[in-house]
């Protein structure tokens, strides 16, 4: 595929459409079944789909090419995975047979799409913009984030996105990084004061 360079230009968006922190999830379809929470991850190099997917779309673990193969999360941590399942994946109007790690793992997705994905579909995903913009023969298309649902932290406490601006860029005050209201142990606080 050679692709004759176009112009594009990003409108630069007001305010409020920009101060959030919201990650990039899409809708789709894998093997025609429709599909929620789909992340677009710029870091993660490879396409990850948990295990509880997997049965959520009739397959097993027979089903798996076995592979050994190791991931490593974002803490450093090393986990095998149970094997790769090769998928037709359809998000806007564009369908690619895509390759899936399959982890034995939970996660507020259910596909991560890593650079594979990205690149082999020659997409540019905005954050910022709450877009994924692939290109499909010499045309582009915009296809908007999923943006249907709210993410839950583990304590079942709702993460509204819409109401979170940016840290980066903010005047550091007292309190300014405030997310929960609770006090530390008493053995804990004395602790941190006895470190400074």
């Amino acid at each position: 595929m050679a692709l004759e360079p176009v112009p594009a230009m990003f409108e630069k968006p007001e305010d409020d459409k920009r101060q959030h922190l919201k990650p990039l999830f899409l809708k789709g379809f894998v093997n025609g079944k429709p599909i929620t929470k789909m992340v677009v991850d710029g870091g993660a190099t490879v396409n990850i789909m948990p295990y509880v997917m997997l049965h959520k779309l009739g397959k097993s673990s027979d089903d798996l090419t076995k592979i050994d193969m190791m991931l490593k999360d974002f803490e450093g941590v090393v986990s095998p995975t149970l094997g790769a399942l090769c998928v037709d994946l359809t998000i806007g109007s564009k369908a690619l047979s895509t390759t899936f790690f399959v982890i034995n793992g939970k996660g507020s997705y259910s596909l991560l799409l890593g650079w594979d994905w990205i690149h082999a579909n020659c997409c540019i995903p905005s954050t910022m913009h709450q877009c994924l913009i692939p290109w499909i023969d010499d045309t582009v298309e915009v296809v908007s984030a999923d943006s249907s649902f709210s993410v839950a932290s583990a304590e079942a406490q709702t993460w509204s996105y819409e109401r979170v601006s940016c840290f980066s860029g903010q005047a550091w005050e007292k309190d300014f990084l405030k997310i929960a209201d609770y006090e530390l142990p008493s053995s804990q606080t004395d602790r941190s004061s006895d470190e400074s």
